[in-house]
């Protein structure tokens, strides 16, 4: 009306249109339709002191959808709350909404007064529902600013929750659960539980810039958190996360919050609670009554809308829930091992002094070498051997090692006898680590496999006496018979003296 009377005034004082249109940067149509209808309602300027803005409109464009003395249009009026809903349907337009009316109704209102009184109604309606979204299009989720105190039934100490809430952009539905922080486990098994509550997932989520969502916030190229953007993937959703300091961005969430805290809170306020479950039980309870409360403009509820409006458009839910996983970034250490939460875990031998990536989980350890996954653990705690090593991934000499263990040795050693048997246990022994006197063993007997058991026993128990406990000390007795002079000579080792020849101690 501001600039109707512009107008009015501009061309009463002789002002030509183009002018007029210069001035108000009013396109040159709409200016000569204003004055045909102030000429038709008989307005001259000045306007008398009488004439308001809502006066001047109803001269202006009476018949034309403005409502009468008595308060009703003139035009048949749709249901506007049930245009409302359907708008939120993903394809559906006001022109298509206003086709179908005037199928209905062929002397109702032209496109453009249609699409206003269509806005104004929307802008009549609660906060939640003024931004326009499409049926599976946004989910909105955030933390809400107060917590929930949970008593410990042992100590005593009350210890505040967290409220996670989501919101579904078009059917406001909202989910809610405690939990006990806004770390990544915790903030993602809320999401995998609400998508499981929902039954399926939105094209986007749309996340405040919390750490466990966004490393790193921009307006341009927000950094996504690593473990967050690998949940997501798993369920085929795209983050967007809410510009800084733009609290419109996530409109629907703030208004969910505020209205899940005055429900939560409010109505749980006198209860006492002594674990997390319990809350959350009470929690499901509250969110139920709200989502299945009446919305007073819609004249439907939250969970109507959620099973007639957005499930059928929300994406199917993948075929195995996600697992949540911490992602690490690691070196192969010179042993073909990386170390994962002090345990050592191998990969194949060719990416020694390599980059990989590690997915951790409570059951497993998995490795991955330019996005490809090169090993595969089970998880190690303590009392486990700090070592997890596939023979596939070690080089085939060291492939050729492990399969020896002292025990083996042991073995053959007693299938000769049990002075043999006590020589490999001696030379074991004798080294720091076992492995060590592997190759020892196997001179020692491969010195014996021309011998008979007899002579090897002999030989063996020699050695032993006189701690020759290598197998160059074994060879040096063999090749001059000490052991038989020994036995000839029935006096015993009880002196070097006796020992005739060179004999090697390694």
């Amino acid at each position: 009306m501001r600039y109707l009377r512009r107008i009015l005034r501009l061309h009463h004082q002789g002002t030509p249109t183009r002018d007029i249109v210069r001035v108000t940067g009013i396109a040159r149509t709409t200016i000569q339709r204003a004055l045909e209808r102030s000429k038709a309602a008989g307005l001259v300027w000045p306007l008398a002191e009488d004439v308001t803005d809502d006066v001047l409109e109803a001269r202006l464009f009476a018949g034309a959808g403005t409502r009468s003395s008595s308060g009703v249009r003139k035009h048949p009026e749709p249901d506007w709350a049930e245009l409302s809903r359907e708008l939120k349907r993903p394809a559906v337009t006001m022109l298509i909404l206003w086709e179908e009316y005037r199928k209905i109704w062929p002397e109702g209102y032209g496109y453009s007064r249609f699409c206003e009184l269509l806005r104004e109604f929307q802008q009549r309606l609660s906060p939640v529902m003024r931004q326009h979204h499409v049926a599976g299009d946004k989910l909105f989720v955030d933390y809400s600013g107060k917590r929930l105190p949970i008593n410990d039934p042992l100590t005593g100490e009350v210890r505040l929750a967290e409220i996670f809430v989501a919101v579904l952009g078009a059917s406001n539905y909202t989910f809610a659960e405690a939990t006990w922080s806004q770390t990544l486990p915790d903030w993602i098994g809320s999401h995998v539980r609400l998508f499981r509550h929902i039954g399926g997932v939105p094209r986007l989520l749309v996340p405040d810039n919390l750490k466990s969502a966004v490393n790193k916030a921009s307006f341009y190229d927000p950094e996504i958190n690593r473990s967050y953007g690998r949940m997501t993937a798993h369920y085929d959703v795209g983050v967007l996360p809410a510009r800084p300091k733009k609290p419109r961005d996530k409109a629907a969430v703030e208004a969910g919050v505020r209205f899940a805290q005055t429900y939560i809170l409010g109505r749980l306020r006198n209860h006492d609670f002594f674990s997390l479950e319990e809350a959350n039980t009470a929690i499901r309870i509250v969110m139920a009554q709200m989502n299945t409360r009446p919305m007073r403009k819609l004249g439907v509820s939250r969970a109507d809308l959620l099973e007639s409006l957005e499930r059928p458009a929300l994406r199917p839910l993948p075929d195995a829930e996600y697992e949540y996983a911490e992602w690490k970034l690691v070196r192969v250490g010179i042993d073909y091992h990386v170390e994962v939460e002090d345990f050592y875990y191998s990969v194949p031998h060719a990416l020694t002094r390599q980059q990989v990536d590690a997915r951790i989980t409570s059951a497993t350890i998995e490795l991955f070498h330019k996005g490809k996954r090169v090993a595969a653990h089970q998880r190690r705690y303590g009392g486990a051997r700090r070592h997890g090593t596939l023979p596939d991934h070690m080089p085939p000499n060291h492939r050729h090692y492990a399969e020896w263990s002292p025990a083996r040795f042991q073995r053959w050693g007693a299938q000769i006898g049990p002075e043999t048997e006590g020589l490999v246990i001696a030379i074991l022994a004798r080294r720091s680590h076992p492995e060590q006197g592997f190759r020892t063993c196997m001179g020692v007997l491969q010195l014996y496999k021309a011998l008979d058991k007899t002579r090897a026993e002999s030989v063996s128990a020699y050695a032993l006496a006189v701690g020759g406990l290598s197998s160059r000390s074994v060879a040096s007795i063999l090749s001059h018979s000490l052991d038989l002079a020994v036995s000839a000579e029935g006096d015993g080792v009880d002196s070097h003296a006796n020992v005739r020849g060179p004999l090697y101690f390694q």
